[in-house]
């Protein structure tokens, strides 16, 4: 091979095409035209005798040779950016970088607005985007470039990523406003729900994966108790909209639900039992520790998330003691 010939941009779409398998998708990831990708994956083939790529029905498939060549590319690439990274001067006044935020619609609605406007002061000319996904995927997506910060309960974080607590949260249940069944046990807006009570009435559950087994349910099974959850959905927001217009009761978190009570009729009740507490938590690359632009709006972030904290939630007695014989 020819390495005089070697182009570092070229490595930069090799990258990016296994990520996207597609030339256009390839293309908006390193800001070149699908036929610069193309070209450049000729010029690739060439200097290293092998396809790559190959077509098969919609997708580029990488041949043998791009997989050998793809983990030791992206590591190269990583080390170079992570060297280069403590030099870039970053400005919030003049910047014009782009931040992929990955977060559920529990951060979308409680963070974004004010982080956006934050963000708007100091910084107008940068761009933020959020996106929802599993869980189980968001460090395989901080790998690949997809995301640069990702927001989500604690999770077990390789050794490659960085992480940072923010927020401590809990869930809280919700039921509509007037709910005719509560209010004949004489259960009031701030008490907590009995476990008999709770288990009768159909529950709206949200699961990003259509599994109907949520956080409070292995301790009822302990107790041989289960509740009968009625549909699933996948966003907070959707569970507080579903609960106001049914008898269903829902569960999502303690400063979403702050929020929801000026906006929706909907009240808030304590469940059967004491609801763990979550810690919310910051994620991202390890090698971009010292990256000043990463490192100010991470910042921006979990300023915005402590004043979120700071704010009253709905006062809210313990947890009723549970007695499945009552």
């Amino acid at each position: 091979m020819n390495f005089a010939a070697l182009d570092l941009n070229l490595l930069r779409v090799f990258d990016a095409m296994m990520a996207e398998l597609s030339t256009v998708r390839a293309g908006e990831r390193v800001g070149l035209s699908q036929p610069a990708v193309s070209s450049a994956l000729g010029r690739l083939r060439a200097l290293l005798d092998d396809e790559l790529f190959v077509r098969e029905g919609n997708q580029m498939m990488p041949t043998a040779r791009a997989f050998e060549l793809g983990e030791p590319i992206r590591q190269a690439l990583a080390g170079m950016e992570a060297a280069l990274a403590t030099t870039i001067a970053f400005d919030p006044a003049t910047s014009t970088r782009s931040f992929m935020l990955v977060g559920s619609d529990y951060f979308s609605t409680l963070l974004m607005p004010p982080l956006a406007a934050r963000v708007a002061e100091a910084a107008p000319s940068i761009t933020l985007q959020m996106i929802d996904h599993p869980s189980s995927e968001v460090f395989e997506m901080l790998r690949d470039g997809r995301a640069d910060i990702v927001i989500d309960r604690s999770l077990a974080p390789p050794d490659w990523v960085g992480s940072r607590k923010v927020l401590r949260s809990w869930l809280v249940c919700i039921a509509k406003r007037g709910h005719s069944h509560l209010a004949r046990r004489g259960i009031r807006p701030g008490d907590a729900i009995p476990v008999d009570v709770f288990c009768d009435l159909p529950h709206v559950l949200r699961s990003a994966d259509g599994s109907k087994v949520g956080t409070i349910d292995p301790a009822l099974a302990r107790l041989g108790l289960s509740r009968r959850v009625m549909i699933t959905v996948p966003h907070f927001q959707a569970v507080a909209l579903a609960v106001e217009a049914s008898e269903m009761l829902g569960s999502i978190p303690v400063h979403f639900a702050g929020m929801l009570t000026d906006r929706l009729s909907i009240d808030v009740f304590m469940p059967p039992m004491d609801s763990p507490k979550m810690d919310v938590t910051m994620y991202w690359l390890r090698r971009f520790d010292r990256d000043p632009g990463s490192a100010w709006i991470r910042d921006q972030i979990a300023a915005v998330l402590a004043a979120l904290e700071r704010r009253s939630v709905p006062s809210l007695p313990g947890p009723l003691p549970i007695h499945p014989e009552d």
